[in-house]
């Protein structure tokens, strides 16, 4: 999923008054498999029942402000990107088992592959993890890759770092240290509640995109930034207000690209040639 440029330049009020709506009217419909889009007046009734003002949404003559427009525009865009774009992507255990060993038969790879950290009957391959570091090793033309940056990630300006990440990401292309990209995975296939530890790898990755978001400003570096996400209960059933989150972060420019369960077998190939293609750019400016 890409963001829609219609919201991609928002100010940072429109997203506090995104947040402040949904944390009121609530993000789903509980039990309805829906997620909630709160009407013109509704954004208004919240405002006003947190103790906020609404005439920034609604003028005093009843009329729509251009802001309050934008919110229900974005808010009717989440509910239905997520419905009609992630819902039908995201894969269960059974269905990435699949798609994991098809991949490893057809690609015959030599990247790492890692186990989930599932116990007995569960323990085996972490499928969706599987499927990416495939998936980008047969699209990364023999350049290296590194699949599991056991550091933190830099970058340097003659050999001096310049700014250091607050955390290890799941990937790096093509190392840990000035990377052209860096992406997190969260497949949580086994679990049977949405916990705190879903919860917190969302932040994390809202973390990783603000300081990502500090150094594109302030040095004039881009480095991009992917988040791919799996498993239909966990996410679907059970976490559809993290989903709207991710939807947020990703139109705040805090992710470049939000990939949801097979959607990566549609969109990874090309993103990692648009790597290739910026990594041969680089090596040719000699920078």
């Amino acid at each position: 999923m890409r963001p829609d440029k219609r919201f991609l330049k928002q100010p940072k009020h429109f997203w506090a008054n995104v947040r402040s709506v949904s944390q009121h009217t609530g993000y789903s419909e509980r039990g309805a498999g829906r997620i909630k889009v709160p009407s013109l007046e509704g954004i208004a009734d919240a405002l006003k029942e947190i103790g906020l003002k609404s005439l920034h949404v609604v003028g005093s003559d009843g009329q729509p402000t251009q802001l309050g427009l934008n919110l229900v525009a974005y808010f009717e865009y989440r509910a239905g990107v997520l419905y009609d774009v992630a819902r039908p992507h995201l894969m269960d255990a059974k269905k990435a088992r699949a798609t994991f060993q098809s991949l490893k038969k057809k690609l015959k790879p030599k990247c790492p592959v890692p186990l989930n950290k599932q116990k007995g009957v569960k323990r085996a391959e972490a499928y969706f993890t599987g499927i990416i570091n495939m998936l980008i090793e047969a699209n990364s033309q023999g350049l290296p890759c590194d699949f599991a940056p056991m550091e933190l990630t830099s970058v340097t300006v003659d050999g001096a770092p310049l700014r250091t990440l607050a955390r290890w990401v799941d990937g790096a292309f093509p190392s840990a240290v000035n990377p052209i990209a860096v992406w997190e995975i969260k497949e949580y296939y086994y679990t049977t509640t949405f916990g705190s530890r879903i919860a917190d790898g969302v932040y994390e990755s809202l973390l990783d995109g603000m300081e990502l978001e500090e150094l594109r400003e302030h040095e004039h570096i881009d480095v991009k930034h992917y988040l791919m996400v799996d498993a239909y209960d966990t996410w679907w059933n059970m976490g559809r207000s993290y989903l709207c989150r991710i939807v947020d972060m990703l139109h705040m420019g805090y992710v470049d690209e939000v990939l949801f369960g097979s959607e990566v077998l549609e969109r990874l190939p090309s993103i990692v040639q648009e790597w290739v293609a910026l990594s041969k750019s680089r090596a040719k400016s000699g920078k």
